[in-house]
């Protein structure tokens, strides 16, 4: 536990101080991937204790493309803090950001309290109040984005700001897996996606996050967001970029760094 705590030190005082370090796997090649959560979840518990609060849960690596792009092969999940949400119009703050990514996501809303093991869709399903367009950009206190699946989450997967839309919508609205999606940088198109690239389903990448909790006995609280994955690979963002994101018949997001 000890050298868990130095770990978790590290990344929090890299984070405190805007200094990207080093990755953890390099001093601690064999760090698993529970104790890369129990890191996590010690600063979480730090920003906690100094008044944060947890809105909800996001997950990572969902997508081909975001697994690929980060040489990993399995999602993973963060916690999406009250100081990390964005407003809409408000401009992305580069004072808080190292080396941020744009995607574009479905959020969902829940209703329901929901913790695993054991759960399926339909349980998840039935749990949701809304779903939701979404931004969410990811960051890494690690140096260059030199990651494994260990760093990642350590660093609460990678997790910086999101933005959500202003329009609630059913799931049954829409076929999810079909929601096509267009991720603009500047004006040119960069990429196109569809729900399907989060899982297969977004809600099953939500069905994957509340079950994989139960392992270290964490619920997915009634009221909380859940970021369920990119839909395409993320696109660096720097100052003055504008980012846009168009869910097909929805909503179109813009945010602005």
């Amino acid at each position: 536990m000890e050298n868990l705590n130095r770990l978790a030190e590290q990344l929090y005082e890299g984070e405190m101080n805007k200094q990207a370090i080093r990755p953890l796997t390099e001093d601690v090649p064999d760090l698993t991937i529970d104790d890369a959560y129990r890191i996590q979840l010690l600063n979480i518990e730090r920003k906690l204790e100094k008044g944060a609060r947890i809105v909800g849960k996001k997950i990572g690596l969902t997508s081909r493309a975001m697994q690929t792009m980060l040489g990993v092969d399995q999602p993973d999940y963060g916690h999406l803090l009250d100081d990390m949400r964005l407003k809409i119009g408000e401009k992305a703050d580069w004072g808080k950001l190292f080396q941020p990514k744009v995607e574009g996501e479905l959020a969902f809303i829940l209703k329901k309290r929901l913790i695993g093991p054991g759960l399926n869709y339909v349980d998840v399903l039935n749990a949701v109040e809304a779903v939701i367009p979404s931004i969410e950009v990811v960051d890494s206190r690690i140096k260059d984005w030199k990651i494994k699946l260990a760093d990642t989450v350590a660093d609460n997967a990678s997790s910086g700001l999101f933005l959500l839309g202003e329009t609630h919508h059913l799931v049954s609205e829409r076929d999810l897996s079909r929601m096509g999606m267009s991720l603009y940088k500047n004006g040119e198109l960069i990429h196109t996606g569809v729900g399907a690239a989060a899982l297969g389903h977004p809600l099953y990448a939500v069905t994957w996050l509340a079950n994989f909790l139960g392992r270290f006995d964490i619920a997915l609280e009634a009221g909380e967001v859940i970021l369920s994955g990119a839909l395409t690979a993320a696109v660096d963002a720097r100052p003055g970029d504008m980012f846009e994101v168009v869910f097909e018949g929805w909503e179109t997001l813009r945010l602005a760094f």
